[in-house]
């Protein structure tokens, strides 16, 4: 039998892919003693499917928060060969544009050869073992003295319950915007386009679409709400942090973790860019609570609960985002509750250790580390904080 790894990662998405970087740069592990496991084929796969969705064009996030180990690597990558070719940042926060970003992941990956450490299979079974935990996986079980599960959102799509019965059978007429199916191209030849939702994935899609000649009308609770960050800035720092971490109260944390994050808000210059495309008529913004979806000949009609009360369009988008109980499916289920007897707070999700450390030798990033890392655990920044935990557990 071949001897365990140092380091199994179940995840190959930004939090994923970061950490196996970090693990081996900075945590001195050897490459060939870490794995990453991802059915995708490529690293960040669902990353770039889920932005190219919406028709992003610069990130929300700041340009220090980044795949390779120094803040100000992506900086550097601008003033030099493709990277100064193909720069673009947006102020304030050095925000860098998609392409750009993608252009810079794509180097850190084949410079620190990340793919090599790459298995692409899914996990189905976490089991401990004498040496630490075995993986049952597509290709076979894999032994690993350490494990890290940093699974995210994607594979729980958020479909309101008036949605689901027509979403299931309305398709191509009804998506959910990140829907593995789902292609913004798809939508090239409709004249009309309802989308659910008032956050800043519905917005740039909105945009986008608009920019090209269809009529949009965006169907949002709320009006726009304007925030620069998912979460303020101070989130990334002692300034919040430190009573975060001091509040014992599980419960609590998860409240200031609801309380922080902006949910269905936009950036500025979205929403300045949206205001722009109502202006011409192109974008309508109707803040009403869905209450049913209908299929009439070429058309779905959202029922609404206040004037107009009704929408129609050729097609309907739900930009309505992810389901947020605890992700990992029944791979984490049957660990947690089961087999491991894991222990988890009253939202579900794990109550780990200062080093995102769940059980002996398993440790989480991404949403399963938020009750530790607070509400930008989710984010790039999150992935960073993640690193600097696991490193010292090395």
């Amino acid at each position: 039998m071949s001897l365990p790894l140092d380091w199994l990662i179940i995840g190959g998405g930004v939090h994923g892919t970061y950490l196996s970087h970090a693990l081996v740069q900075r945590g001195g592990a050897s490459p060939d003693r870490v794995r990453v496991l991802d059915p995708h084929p490529q690293p960040l796969d669902t990353f770039w499917r889920v932005t190219g969705a919406t028709g992003m064009t610069y990130l929300r996030s700041p340009g220090v928060h980044h795949l390779d180990l120094d803040p100000y690597a992506l900086r550097r990558f601008a003033k030099r060969g493709a990277g100064r070719r193909h720069a673009r940042f947006v102020y304030p926060y050095d925000r860098p544009g998609l392409e750009f970003f993608r252009l810079h992941t794509e180097h850190v990956v084949r410079e620190h050869r990340l793919d090599a450490r790459r298995e692409r299979c899914r996990a189905h079974r976490i089991e401990r073992a004498e040496t630490g935990y075995r993986v049952e996986t597509d290709l076979g079980s894999l032994l690993t003295r350490r494990l890290v599960l940093a699974v995210g959102l994607a594979e729980q799509l958020c479909i309101p319950r008036w949605a689901r019965a027509l979403a299931a059978h309305a398709a191509p007429r009804v998506h959910h915007i990140f829907a593995p199916s789902f292609r913004r191209e798809d939508l090239a030849g409709a004249s009309s386009v309802a989308i659910v939702g008032g956050g800043i994935s519905a917005a740039q899609l909105a945009c986008a679409l608009a920019a090209a000649g269809t009529e949009v009308t965006v169907v949002a609770r709320h009006e726009a709400r304007v925030h620069r960050f998912d979460s303020d800035p101070e989130w990334l720092g002692p300034r919040a942090m430190t009573g975060f971490t001091r509040t014992c109260d599980l419960a609590e944390r998860r409240r200031q973790i609801a309380a922080a994050r902006h949910r269905g808000s936009m950036p500025p210059e979205i929403a300045s860019a949206l205001r722009r495309e109502a202006r011409t008529g192109r974008v309508r913004w109707v803040e009403a609570e869905p209450l049913a979806l209908d299929a009439k000949g070429d058309r779905v009609i959202l029922q609404l609960d206040r004037p107009p009360h009704a929408v129609q369009a050729e097609r309907v988008v739900l930009a309505t985002g992810f389901d947020s109980h605890r992700p990992g499916g029944s791979l984490v289920d049957d660990a947690a509750l089961d087999r491991l007897g894991l222990r988890c707070a009253a939202c579900g999700y794990p109550v780990v250790s200062a080093r995102l450390e769940w059980g002996p030798g398993l440790f989480v990033s991404g949403p399963l580390a938020e009750l530790e890392l607070g509400p930008t655990a989710r984010n790039i920044a999150g992935a960073r904080a993640a690193a600097e935990r696991l490193v010292a557990a090395a």
